[in-house]
Order: structure tokens, then sequence, then C-alpha cells
């Protein structure tokens, strides 16, 4: 299920800016960004020949990763960290919170502290950190500005605050959780402990409040909108996209849901 236009899909990464999920869920986290110059790595939470395997499915080149970015310490987001950088040495960008509670990265060679609000150029591009409301010591989502527009990542929202939906704003593509369907989640396998958890205000975000959310970011500008960490459990990508779509008023946005078991397309948005 798709709404309206959409980026254009592509198997290879182009001159113009290039994003592909290669994996979402609660087994595994990571995204590839470049605009053909600068390329990043978004959280590693696959496994190092896993996400290279993946890169090299959509003829993407871990070759030519420049640095790896970490919204928080959490394993699906973190557990093939070390090996990539063994891989191939690059700098990785994590906030103090997370370098904290994530010992197994201290020995790393280049370790670059970022600053929530402070914009830090990696190549050609513009990496900005913003807080988020997740149970981790200090998470983060990002925004990352290139010559063809501005994109931004937030997949683990226990709730929405100001400061999100103004980091969030103008931005051309948008990666936004949408873990959960709440009849599913309530009526589903988890115990009560971790149903409130993931309900809460530091958990992760609904099917309705992402759309919620959508709804307050929509400009004429946006293309597309990727939905990801969808729970395989308490959510199936149809009621993800259901649930979201109704928030696009009809406007010609492309929506997709990313998946656990395999990459995306690539999304290339022109100059």
């Amino acid at each position: 299920m798709e709404a309206g236009r959409k980026a254009e899909a592509a198997d290879n990464e182009g001159e113009t800016f290039s994003v592909c999920v290669l994996g979402s869920g609660s087994r595994g986290n990571a995204l590839f960004v470049s605009d053909g110059r600068t390329s990043l790595l978004i959280d590693a939470g696959l496994s190092a020949r896993e996400t290279i395997r993946r890169l090299e499915t959509r003829g993407l080149d871990f070759a030519g990763v420049d640095a790896l970015l970490i919204t928080h310490e959490h394993r699906d987001h973190l557990q093939g960290a070390e090996r990539l950088v063994r891989r191939r040495r690059m700098p990785v960008y994590l906030t103090a919170g997370t370098w904290k509670a994530a010992p197994g990265l201290h020995d790393l060679p280049e370790v670059m502290l970022v600053a929530c609000g402070v914009p830090l150029r990696i190549g050609t591009l513009t990496v900005e950190a913003f807080s988020v409301s997740h149970d981790a010591c200090e998470p983060v989502g990002f925004t990352i500005t290139a010559a063809a527009g501005r994109i931004g990542i937030a997949t683990d929202l226990g709730s929405v605050t100001d400061s999100v939906r103004e980091h969030l704003r103008g931005c051309r593509l948008l990666v936004l959780e949408a873990n959960h369907d709440p009849g599913m989640l309530q009526e589903g396998p988890y115990p009560a402990f971790l149903k409130q958890r993931i309900a809460g205000a530091r958990g992760h975000l609904a099917n309705g409040e992402t759309g919620r959310l959508l709804a307050a970011l929509l400009h004429p500008g946006l293309e597309q909108v990727i939905l990801a960490h969808l729970s395989e459990t308490n959510n199936t990508p149809e009621r993800a996209l259901a649930g979201v779509a109704p928030f696009l008023e009809g406007l010609p946005v492309g929506l997709a849901a990313a998946r656990q078991e395999k990459p995306s397309p690539v999304f290339r948005l022109s100059a």
C-alpha cells in the first residue's frame, strides 16, 4: 500500500540524496544515507556480515561508508558496530550518554561525541542530533542535510515532544517509528509490564501517534515517509500503512513500511 507521489526508488546509489533502510524492527536496525560523495550508516543493529550483504543487494558500497552514527545503546541498534568498524575503520558518532552505556565501544579507534542541537559536518553532509523520549541513557534522532535537502530520522519515540516536531519540520523524507497497533499489543502475548513499557512515554509510538506526528509535519516539499521499527508481534506493515495513510490528507506523499527481513528500495531525492 502506498499513498500518492513517492521519491524515486532505485537499485543503485546515484548522484542525488539516497536513503535505504537496511533493516528495521526489534531484531536489528540500520539505515544507509548518501549524497553520492559522503555516505553514512545510522545504527548498526544487524551483524556486520548481514549489513554488508544487504548493502550489496542494493548496489551500495560498504567500502564507501564514511561514518557510523548511533542513536542509542540498545542492542537492536548497536550489536554490529564493533565488527563493522574493525572491517572498515571509520569514526563513530554518538552522545556521551550512549557512550557511557555502551562499554563495548570504548576501545574503538575514533569515537566522536555529539551534542543535541549542535550541527556537525561530516564530509558534504550536515548532521544534527535531537533528543527523543525513549528508555535509553541519551537517545537521539537525526536530521541530515545535503544539497538535495534534508531528511529526518526518529525510530524510537515513546512520545512526541515540541523539540521532535521542530527538528523534523521541513524534511523532504522522513523515517518515523510506527511500532505497534494498540489492539494487537493489548491482546498479544507480552507480559503486562512489557506492554506498559512499550505503550509508555519512554517506549514506542503506536500507528495513530505516528500519523498525528506526520500530520503536524506535512508541507508541500515532503515527498516520502518510511515507517520504521514495526513490531513483528504487535503490528503488521498493512496495519501500519493503513493507520498512518489517513493523516496524509490526500497529499501526494509516498508512504512505505520498512521490513525487518530485507532492505527497502533505495529512495532518491533529486537536487
